[in-house]
């Protein structure tokens, strides 16, 4: 008889338990071998000459010429009872039950004097190899239930283990992820995966989200939930690669000093670029692409601390799409080398500043790799999805007070999702309040088409690239969801599409995503999906996301794929806190009515100024970039004061025509960032809720504000006419200073600092001059 495929791994878990205790598996091979020869089942001296024989194969394998002289005796006695227990588990497991071996465990045991029937679990997992835990947990998970009652402890530290060594070692993830995956889930992982280590935060946040959702009691839900189709390099091929490549050399950049980083990561970028991967990791890259085909992929980085809690990481390393549509060798080509960017992205100076400004510059950062399929449609020559965006289960910044914090946000885009977590400088999302989910922070036909998107993400099939491309371009009549994203602008006024047949230019159609929100179930599905996440995370968290319109006897239905879910981060928020009243104006330094959350700030000593007339008179992106560099260090110099961010237009955007752009690492020791618009400057700058930047400032409680000059007050002389003490802190060009302020406190009026007093019920910030308690005015020490 052969024993039946449940009862072979239920053996060879047994006989990897057994090899824990070398004496006690020795024996039981023995009355293994007895009961094969007793029953005639195998020829005891056969046997014997066909160990000998296969010693000897084994031998030749290994390139023994003359293995009489070349081995010593004694190893060529440990290879044949290496090669006689293999024999002896192979014949037994072909011909014997499973029932007779746990007989003869049972006889040894009792031999030996151990009657408790549990001595074959009694291994000590952390230690165990992988296969043995596997094995062990498949065949306890697949015990009737009364049997494995008093197994699962057992069960559940098989998880815990094969969690921590192959996905996360963090415990708050341990503790939510040991409650939902199934050992049948974990080997699922393994056999996506490439390597021996973790696959990093990203994937793990990205499975135990999926694991989540599979179990909801919503049939809807579980039929239109799909996971990417993934694959996961392991975080210890990113040591093998420094190590073949001699990149070691590089190993202490997170201790150098910014300029230092900085002025390195270029000819980082190049050595990187440069390297080659272990033969039997391209192996697996090319058995990859083949499976795949011609569908475009992304590359993302999935380090170790990404998407912790606490430690999002948001945009902080690199995530490349691959149009995946050149030869074999050059589609390998394009993946090396982008497994190889995102390597060198964990020396980017902005990943490493922060990690600094986290106390997390010691820790053994390692990065993994997630390789994922592209979710999304062809339509013409181009690929994209129908929706993408990111969605948070918390909404602190409201644009109207009936607006439910606890039922989140999205922020919606057509195309590739990465203008949604991205804030760009020439586009804006739809913010959709999922309380409220039509209720828009602009109400008129001339702002809504002003703040709807202008471009889209997506990739050219034919060109084999990834390009933004202006909405008119691509958008057209026979995009078959059109009717559920796109109105017509007509007669200043927004027409909804009732039919396939379109009666208006591309130019006219515009991104509303109106009907998306009153005809499918869209909106309610993702308010559904972040509670759920959020009650099972116990945190509120965020989630980044893919989905198709489709229909369904005759309805329009949402096909979501989810490719990321993590912790959000929050203001800690004073909602208590009263506005001052009766105020003399000239006390009051600016305010600030749009989208403000609650909080207090005391004591601010300093005020880092970027005039926006001075700013956007900068000739070149070469002085912009000496002011950014500027900014960067007087962030650190003022390590340990209380000061804020005042500047013109979008901080940390894409374009610098727009706003500062700035990176966190510039400005993450700040207490509040504000932005001005108004007066000149230009219009009020889109929320950027939701982006990578927001999420920084959160994370580092960070108070985000906008103050419109004209409508909120903005004290002129108190950020023009007060000395600049810059050149007291750090060292710059000349030319810097004019476009740079530092402003004391204390200077403007002596003995005097800035309260910044924010109520998020009514929506109202102000930043206003107290005294400052008897002998203390702000000077340093």
């Amino acid at each position: 008889m052969t024993l039946p495929p449940s009862a072979t791994d239920r053996l060879l878990s047994v006989l990897l338990a057994l090899s824990q205790y070398p004496i006690l598996a020795n024996h039981i091979r023995d009355l293994m071998r007895r009961e094969l020869f007793k029953r005639g089942l195998v020829d005891q001296k056969q046997f014997e000459r066909e160990v000998i024989r296969k010693a000897i194969k084994s031998q030749e394998r290994e390139g023994l010429q003359h293995p009489e002289i070349e081995e010593p005796a004694e190893v060529w006695e440990r290879r044949k009872v290496v090669v006689r227990d293999q024999l002896t588990d192979y014949y037994f497991s072909h011909h014997l039950s499973f029932e007779l071996i746990e007989d003869l465990i049972e006889e040894a045991l009792t031999e030996r004097g151990v009657t408790n029937h549990e001595a074959l679990f009694e291994f000590n997992p952390e230690v165990a190899p992988q296969e043995l835990l596997f094995n062990q947990g498949m065949m306890i998970e697949k015990m009737p239930p009364t049997e494995r009652k008093h197994l699962e402890p057992r069960l559940r530290e098989i998880k815990v283990v094969l969690i921590r060594n192959m996905i996360s070692d963090q415990l708050r993830y341990i503790n939510i992820a040991r409650d939902w995956f199934t050992i049948s889930d974990l080997a699922e992982v393994r056999r996506h995966k490439i390597g021996h280590g973790r696959i990093g935060g990203k994937a793990a946040g990205m499975l135990l989200a999926a694991r989540i959702l599979k179990d909801s009691p919503r049939a809807e839900l579980r039929e239109n939930l799909r996971t990417p189709e993934s694959y996961y390099m392991a975080s210890d091929l990113m040591y093998t690669f420094i190590s073949i490549n001699n990149l070691l050399h590089w190993n202490d950049q997170k201790y150098k000093p910014e300029d230092e980083m900085r002025r390195d990561y270029p000819k980082i970028l190049e050595e990187y670029d440069q390297c080659e991967f272990p033969p039997g990791v391209i192996q697996r890259l090319e058995t990859l692409l083949t499976t795949v085909g011609s569908q475009p992929l992304i590359v993302r980085s999935s380090s170790l601390l990404e998407d912790n809690f606490g430690t999002a990481f948001a945009g902080k390393y690199e995530s490349i799409f691959l149009p995946n549509q050149g030869n074999f060798e050059d589609n390998l080509k394009a993946l090396t080398g982008a497994i190889a960017r995102i390597y060198a992205s964990t020396l980017n100076p902005n990943a490493l500043l922060y990690r600094r400004s986290k106390g997390l510059q010691d820790y053994d950062e390692r990065m993994a790799v997630l390789i994922q399929v592209v979710e999304g449609n062809r339509f013409s020559d181009y690929y994209l999805p129908d929706i993408s965006g990111v969605a948070f289960s918390h909404n602190q910044y409201r644009w109207s007070p009936q607006i439910r914090q606890e039922d989140g946000f999205i922020r919606l885009v057509w195309g590739l999702g990465t203008r949604a977590v991205d804030r760009v400088g020439n586009d804006y999302p739809r913010l959709i309040a999922l309380s409220h989910p039509t209720l828009r922070p602009s109400s008129t036909v001339k702002s809504i088409r002003r703040y709807s998107q202008q471009y889209v993400d997506l990739i050219d099939l034919k060109d084999n690239s990834l390009k933004t491309l202006p909405i008119r371009e691509v958008l057209t009549g026979d995009y078959p969801p059109l009717r559920y994203l796109a109105q017509v602008d007509q007669d200043g006024y927004f027409r909804s599409i009732r039919s396939r047949v379109i009666d208006a230019k591309p130019s006219q159609l515009i991104l509303t995503f109106d009907e998306l929100l009153r005809r499918t179930p869209f909106a309610e599905r993702m308010r559904h999906i972040l509670t759920v996440l959020e009650k099972e995370y116990r945190s509120p968290v965020d989630i980044e996301f893919i989905a198709d319109v489709v229909e369904v006897d005759g309805k329009p239905d949402i096909r979501l794929s989810l490719i990321q879910c993590r912790p959000l981060s929050y203001m800690k928020e004073s909602n208590q806190v009263s506005l001052p009243q009766d105020l003399d104006p000239d006390h009051i330094i600016f305010s600030s009515s749009i989208m403000v959350a609650g909080g207090w700030l005391e004591e601010i000593n300093y005020v880092l100024f970027v005039p926006p007339e001075d700013y956007f008179s900068l000739p070149t992106q070469s002085g912009r970039n000496k002011l950014e560099r500027a900014i960067g260090k007087l962030n650190a110099a003022l390590e340990g004061e209380n000061f804020i961010c005042v500047g013109p237009g979008r901080w940390g955007t894409s374009n610098p025509d727009l706003g500062v752009h700035v990176d966190y690492a510039d400005i993450f020791n700040t207490k509040a960032l504000v932005e001005l618009s108004g007066g000149g400057i230009g219009p009020a700058p889109e929320p950027s809720l939701g982006t990578h930047f927001f999420q920084d400032l959160l994370e580092g409680q960070i108070f985000p504000l906008a103050t419109y000059i004209g409508e909120d007050h903005f004290n002129r002389d108190f950020f023009y006419k007060t000395p600049n003490r810059l050149g007291e802190w750090i060292q710059t060009e000349p030319s810097v200073q004019k476009h740079l302020r530092l402003i004391k406190v204390d200077d403007y009026r002596e003995n005097h600092h800035i309260e910044l007093v924010m109520n998020g019920e009514k929506g109202r910030a102000m930043a206003f001059l107290a005294e400052s308690p008897r002998g203390r005015n702000g000077r340093l020490q």
